[in-house]
């Protein structure tokens, strides 16, 4: 009787003569130990699929006596690194990495037939082998050259090492059984070697790579290790072996193409110091991932797939399940394609293991909530048929078998029970990974209807030709485009530019494509030239990084969004043409225009500061900078939409800057801090350091492109000193660290100042200290402080710094705001303040009113809450527990100082004005309205004041 009796009789002959033949091999002794092993049926399967399924592990097993009893008795025979002093010579080393290969090799194919270990642990311990080997080889020949030509140096004498960067499957540790592997080698600097057979770094490392290759890809007795390919180095074949740092930098700057940014995305070091190593991943990151969402990236990968699918339809190999339609590449395609188009924005999406990005993809919302656990199977499934088929004769393929006796011992050997049930389950596996691959990568023109943008192309097409003009005109006018002639100049202008005509095919073909839809949506706005002529000067700033053209080609909505915010507000247009990296904000609709709270912005700040390099300081002020674009552009967007109403803006404006002056205080404090050490007592949790605010920020009134009033308040001993290595005294500490605040805040880098920071309200103004103490400050507000300074304390509060000295300031604030003051010494400063304010800004006339500083405007509703605050808070204190005015005017009434009838007029004229100016300031015009605009709530204010203050 077989003793492999529980396995399906067609391969009982095969199965009894090759063990027959290993018995022979092996001995008596070591075959009787196997069989006394094999007395279950678990184990009489998992031998007899291994030795069905892989002649390779056949073979192995007659070559190595004790590997059947190891794998049989051990769960994990490991991977131990190799002793290098027990090798005498090049060929020893080859022969024991040979061995080492090929034991490991057929553990993981035994490991796999008999359901032991999944695919990942198979392919993560490929992946170890392929690095051990790697290194061996590595250590044994730098070795042999060093002792020959000495240690290579670089220009200072610094010693050189070899960086060995492992791509594609060994770099995301997804290693085939049979896989080539795909290396680039580097190094540091150029220089020489020390020895006397001198010889340059190029040379030295040319020679160890060389070696390097002969030890692993050499085809001996043993056979191979890995078969080794150099292909995605810098310029291919046709380029040096081994690149020092900058040549590499350099090259990719220059010359990098779009599938060796592909490729880059699973680059992992895999020899080579661990500092000098991680050097050359930063210097490759701007090449791999762009900072902005770059959906260049699909079109690229769109390429790639068509010239592999003419591949496979000219080869035939419609049954290849990597490279056929729903094969393994498409997998990898999704994937990758979401980590070039965000993986800049988003480091979590650099991870190079496609099992491990999946679920990250779907938890970030790129991939639709459920898709990825039937993708990972299928890729899991497509893996395993991949890793059956290289087992069978160690070679590297991944076409199905075609005849009937092979096709049995596949399905087999993954135990299933025929070959219609195994190609049952791919053919469902590849028609999901198909589909989501449709639903990612596929052009837009497979997978939707025709756009109506087609009928503008021969209008863009054909602008610049003075013949087209009659029927350009026509067309246009017809689709609301008035004056038609005035659009059509728009657009021959543009097609007629110099920078159009240099563009290359690729940014022109993106631009042919973009124009048409742009047309095709203006004409649905309510005003399309208006839509039209605030988007062409994105369209010109984004001319030369035509990715964004991508980005909008491929996202109708966000052309949409675009249209209607750039229609609804100038502001928006400008903000958008200058800064392009904004339209990323309009790829989620539903973000763009939900409201955020105080903690999420903060929260939303901390998060991208995180992913800054801490030692990078205008990395820093950069992603400072962008943030609060893009906060602005939600704001303004909620604001223009109706998400927002007016009270909700300025909140949402406020916060944005209070998130941002903490972090910029962070920074600040950390740089001084560094360089001086910290005052005694004070930490970053208690600077001792507080930012005040006055005006529209301490009143949360903040508008679009407010300045910021501020001052700063300390509470430490000014005579004491730091406690750093180059220590200076209190006072001179908490100056300059208000000098850098206002650095980081008001430097004008490539993205513009962060806010125009204006710290004239201090104590004595511009010729007063930048920074006062919270004892200084009092003094002068009780013995030098002009009424105009109380009036400003009305709207101050704490913004940033330390909240234990917040809390003084703000009992200090009460105590000053609730004194008793002579009501008509008060009245008379505060209309003379009033009058002389009125006789230098108001622009009021009689067909226009000034909103701010016309009368019965803005600042006379100001002054009022200010001159009752200061005048009867010492009777009602709760009147000034808060800083804006509306809820000052409130407090009024609950406190019986103001008619609830006065009150809510004057509110409601004070939200209205307001209303107005940001919409206004949104068109980018003066805050000048027609003379016969709020006559009724002028009326109402101008009544109040002369009841007051008249």
């Amino acid at each position: 009787m077989s003793l492999f009796s529980a396995c399906p009789q067609q391969f009982q002959t095969q199965l009894d003569d090759r063990w027959h033949h290993w018995r022979e091999q092996v001995g008596t002794e070591v075959a009787a130990s196997v069989e006394a092993l094999l007395q279950d049926e678990p184990r009489q399967l998992a031998v007899a699929r291994s030795f069905i399924g892989s002649d390779f592990f056949f073979r192995q097993c007659g070559h190595d006596p004790q590997l059947l009893p190891a794998l049989l008795q051990q769960d994990d025979l490991g991977l131990a690194p190799l002793d290098l002093d027990a090798v005498d010579g090049d060929e020893a080393l080859e022969r024991a990495l040979r061995q080492l290969r090929n034991r490991v090799t057929a553990e993981a194919i035994y490991r796999d037939f008999a359901g032991q270990w999944g695919i990942p642990r198979v392919c993560a311990r490929l992946s170890d082998l392929a690095e051990v080997c790697i290194q061996a080889a590595l250590n044994w020949h730098r070795r042999a050259l060093v002792e020959r030509y000495g240690e290579p140096r670089d220009s200072d004498g610094n010693s050189q090492a070899l960086v060995v960067l492992g791509m594609g499957k060994l770099g995301a540790r997804e290693l085939n059984l049979s896989s080539d592997i795909d290396l680039i080698f580097a190094y540091r600097s150029p220089g020489h070697t020390d020895g006397e057979q001198s010889l340059e770094n190029q040379a030295f490392f040319q020679r160890l790579g060389q070696r390097l290759i002969k030890s692993l890809d050499a085809m001996t007795a043993d056979g191979f290790v890995f078969r080794v390919d150099m292909r995605l180095r810098p310029y291919g074949d046709s380029g040096p072996l081994v690149s020092h740092f900058a040549a590499l930098e350099d090259y990719y700057q220059t010359q990098g193409r779009e599938w060796e940014r592909y490729a880059m995305v699973k680059a992992r070091p895999v020899a080579g110091p661990d500092d000098v190593a991680a050097e050359l991943m930063e210097l490759l990151r701007p090449f791999t991932y762009r900072r902005y969402i770059d959906f260049s990236a699909i079109d690229a990968l769109r390429e790639m797939k068509a010239l592999i699918q003419r591949q496979v339809r000219a080869r035939g190999m419609e049954d290849n399940i990597k490279l056929g339609r729903g094969g393994i590449r498409e997998v990898e395609f999704i994937a990758q394609a979401f980590q070039l188009i965000r993986g800049g924005r988003e480091p979590a999406l650099r991870e190079r293991n496609l099992l491990k990005l999946l679920p990250l993809l779907e938890a970030d919302g790129h991939l639709q909530a459920g898709s990825t656990a039937g993708l990972a199977a299928a890729y899991l499934l497509l893996r395993r048929v991949e890793h059956a088929l290289q087992a069978e004769r160690d070679q590297q393929t991944q076409t199905l078998p075609t005849e009937d006796e092979r096709r049995a011992r596949l399905a087999f050997a993954l135990d299933r029970t025929d070959w219609t049930r195994l190609v049952g389950e791919l053919s469902d596996a590849r028609a999901l990974i198909q589909r989501e691959f449709d639903e990612v990568i596929a052009p837009p023109e497979e997978i939707a209807a025709p756009s109506a943008a087609e009928e503008w192309e021969s209008l863009w097409a054909s602008c610049t030709d003075s013949n087209s003009d009659e029927a350009n005109t026509q067309t246009l006018a017809a689709a609301g485009f008035e004056p038609a002639a005035e659009a059509l100049k728009l657009l021959a202008d543009l097609g007629g530019e110099r920078i159009v005509a240099a563009l290359p095919n690729s940014a022109r073909a993106r631009l042919d494509q973009f124009i048409p839809l742009l047309l095709a949506a203006a004409a649905q706005e309510d005003a399309p030239l208006l839509a039209l002529s605030r988007v062409l000067p994105l369209v010109r700033a984004v001319l030369r990084r035509s990715a964004y053209l991508v980005l909008v080609n491929e996202n109708p909505p966000v052309l949409k969004q675009l249209l209607r915010l750039c229609s609804a507000s100038p502001h928006i247009a400008e903000q958008l043409a200058r800064h392009p990296i904004l339209l990323d904000e309009m790829l989620d609709s539903r973000r763009l225009l939900a409201p955020a709270s105080a903690a999420d912005i903060a929260d939303e700040l901390r998060r991208e500061m995180l992913r800054v390099d801490p030692e990078d300081l205008e990395a820093q002020m950069e992603a400072l900078r962008h943030f609060k674009q893009s906060q602005s552009l939600r704001i303004a967007a909620q604001e223009v939409s109706g998400a927002l109403p007016l009270m909700k803006v300025s909140d949402s404006l406020t916060w944005l800057a209070e998130a941002i002056l903490q972090q910029s205080l962070t920074l600040a404090w950390n740089q001084v801090v560094e360089k001086h050490g910290a005052p005694a007592g004070a930490s970053a949790a208690d600077m001792h350091f507080v930012i005040i605010a006055y005006g529209k920020l301490g009143g949360l009134e903040l508008g679009h492109g407010s300045d910021l009033d501020i001052v700063f308040v300390h509470d430490a001993e000014p005579q004491q000193y730091t406690g750093g290595e180059r220590p200076i005294d209190n006072l001179s500490f908490y100056t300059r660290l208000a000098q850098r605040l206002i650095h980081i805040l008001q430097t004008r880098t490539l993205s513009g100042p962060l806010y125009e920071v204006d710290t004239r309200l201090r104590p004595s103004g511009n010729s007063g200290l930048l920074v006062t103490s919270l004892t200084a400050f009092e003094k002068y507000q009780r013995e030098s402080a002009w009424t105009w300074e109380h009036q400003a304390l009305v709207r101050a509060r704490p913004v940033a710094g330390s909240a234990r000295l917040g809390g003084d300031f703000e009992q200090l604030r009460l105590k000053l705001l609730c004194e008793a003051r002579d009501e008509g010494k008060l009245r008379d400063e505060v209309v003379a303040m009033r009058n002389k304010m009125r006789d230098h800004l108001d622009k009021s006339n009689d067909q226009k009113f000034d909103l701010k500083q016309g009368p019965g405007g803005i600042v006379d509703i100001e002054f009022m809450v200010q001159y009752y605050a200061l005048a009867r808070a010492h009777k009602a204190p709760s009147i000034v527990r808060f800083t804006d005015n509306i809820r000052i005017l409130e407090c009024l009434t609950e406190a019986g100082l103001m008619s609830a009838h006065q009150a809510d007029h004057l509110i409601d004229a004070y939200k209205a004005y307001r209303s107005e100016g940001h919409r206004l300031a949104l068109q980018q015009l003066p805050g000048v309205v027609n003379g016969d605009q709020f006559k009724a709530e002028r009326k109402t204010v101008s009544t109040s004041w002369q009841q007051l203050l008249g």
